[in-house]
């Protein structure tokens, strides 16, 4: 008797903590979709918008398969969350290291709030930590259920740009409708562009550069009152030679270059519009676009191609040495014809916003896709177990036309600094697995060139045409060659050039001939992540 009713007790004590949670699913079901309700309501003059169509293009690259698949590469830039920089050494690993403490582990900010949790769960997203992701984001929503809206409001106060004007509660829209529906448009247009009274127009960023052409560079003050101030000599050099200093420091590293504008106005302005410095960076060898090779440069081996001869125009032969300085002078020409034609209107824009590709870095594809686990006979709350697969791919690119590729599951963090053409071959030879590059004895020789007008002839937009990068790597054997078809693309308001989108993937036989693509179902794009031992990426 006394174990039926502990028996009845337990089932009256499950039956009430299912009704308990269906409850709490409904309420949350009938919140959701009163806030879906308004969200449409608001969007819905924004949804005529035509949303932005695919490029198409036709693929005509030597060496590749008959058919190409071009995918869309559409990144909303204002929630996209920007590439990891890698300024320190990976800590040394050592056997006793699980048992212990991470260092700062300790340092970490409490998590309170349901924001606290959000944040950092978004923060274990972006280092594919998907496990610990989903428990904080759960955490989040059981605390707040709507603390995305509240995550968006404090760091992005303003919204998409996209729907910028059409973002407001369904309330205010109908009860402002009317009003706004009676109001012509030239007085609509003066009522934004007149300021209100007592109030002055910002500046434009181009009238707040020009107003400091005429500012000097100021002397730091006196260390003691009433004392000289100490000397500044550099403020005594007249623009002329400033120039100069500051190309050798644009040579040596843009990066450099372009923070010289947080030390004053005055180098605010000549960093923002001394085009002669712009102009070295772009046709220089340096970071410019003739380090750019629009042909191979090497085998997939890193060996050198075998020796060519090619034919001018009056029928003589042109040795290798004399065909790379003719592609020199020609990529020189196209850089300067880009210019003149107006396709950029400045030096600085052409940098900026020209499809190049980044060497002080590597770029990272992180990969999470989910995969149902082992079934089993008995009875599992919630269904079969689910497993959450993590692994990365990682691009290193050289100016001498060779590349590194590696897929592996170890986080960035453990691998960027490792990924190094000595490291390669030192465990090329042996795996070595008691280092801490172990995981680079999986790692692929390569090499890379960006499209030219060559490749897409039907293209008019120079832009376009060289906006296609081709990488092939080493494949699963001798006889095998991986082919990646790649885009250049910008995501983000401050960065340019750090996304690079899939267009394909194939790996050709070389004996056979016979080219296979895989499918791109879970691949994610390629981002683009600074690596200070990299240095300016000479190595």
């Amino acid at each position: 008797m006394a174990s039926e009713s502990r028996e009845q007790m337990s089932n009256s004590e499950l039956e009430s903590f299912r009704q308990q949670w269906l409850s709490d699913l409904q309420s949350r079901k009938e919140s959701v979709s009163s806030a879906s309700h308004e969200a449409g309501a608001s969007s819905s003059s924004s949804a005529a918008v035509p949303p932005v169509a695919s490029r198409q293009r036709k693929h005509t690259g030597p060496s590749s398969p008959t058919t190409k698949k071009i995918l869309p590469a559409i990144e909303d830039d204002e929630y996209y969350l920007h590439g990891q920089t890698f300024d320190t050494l990976p800590p040394p690993s050592s056997g006793g290291h699980l048992l212990s403490d991470a260092p700062g582990k300790h340092d970490e900010k409490p998590l309170v709030s349901a924001l606290d949790h959000y944040e950092k769960a978004m923060e274990k997203e972006a280092q594919g930590n998907m496990g610990e992701s989903l428990r904080l984001y759960r955490q989040a929503y059981r605390l707040d259920h709507r603390v995305d809206r509240t995550y968006r409001e404090k760091h992005f106060p303003g919204g998409f740009s996209s729907t910028k004007g059409t973002s407001t509660g369904a309330g205010a829209g109908t009860t402002s409708s009317a009003g706004a529906s009676k109001a012509s448009p030239e007085a609509a247009k003066a009522a934004t562009l007149k300021p209100p009274e007592g109030e002055t127009q910002p500046l434009t960023w181009d009238e707040l550069i020009e107003s400091f052409r005429g500012l000097k560079i100021e002397a730091a003050p006196p260390i003691i009152e009433n004392t000289p101030p100490p000397p500044c000599h550099i403020a005594k050099l007249p623009d002329e030679l400033l120039v100069h200093i500051l190309t050798d420091v644009a040579v040596a590293d843009v990066g450099d270059f372009a923070r010289l504008s947080l030390v004053c106005k005055h180098f605010a302005y000549l960093v923002a519009t001394e085009q002669r410095i712009w102009k070295r960076v772009c046709l220089g060898t340096e970071f410019g676009f003739t380090a750019m090779p629009r042909h191979w440069q090497k085998t997939v081996e890193w060996g050198d191609l075998e020796a060519q001869e090619e034919a001018d125009e009056d029928g003589l032969l042109v040795s290798m040495r004399e065909l790379e300085e003719r592609r020199r002078a020609d990529a020189l020409a196209l850089t300067t014809s880009l210019l003149d034609s107006g396709v950029y209107p400045s030096w600085k824009h052409m940098f900026r916003t020209r499809p190049r590709v980044r060497f002080n870095g590597c770029y990272i594809s992180t990969v999470n896709y989910i995969r149902t686990g082992q079934a089993t006979n008995q009875a599992v709350w919630g269904g079969d177990p689910v497993l959450i697969v993590t692994y990365y791919r990682y691009l290193r690119f050289f100016r001498d036309g060779t590349a590194i590729s590696l897929l592996s599951t170890t986080a960035p963090a453990e691998v960027v600094h490792h990924l190094t053409p000595e490291l390669l071959r030192l465990h090329r030879e042996a795996p070595n697995a008691h280092l801490p590059s172990a995981m680079m004895h999986q790692a692929l020789k390569g090499r890379w060139r960006q499209s030219s007008a060559l490749d897409h002839p039907d293209t008019a937009d120079p832009r376009e045409q060289e906006s296609d990068l081709y990488v092939e790597t080493e494949g699963v054997g001798p006889k095998y060659m991986y082919r990646m078809d790649l885009s250049l693309r910008s995501a983000g308001k401050g960065t340019r050039n750090n996304k690079i989108v899939w267009r394909s993937f194939c790996s050709h036989n070389k004996l056979t001939g016979d080219w296979a693509e895989f499918q791109l179902k879970n691949d994610k794009p390629f981002f683009f992540s600074r690596v200070k031992s990299y240095g300016v990426g000479e190595s």
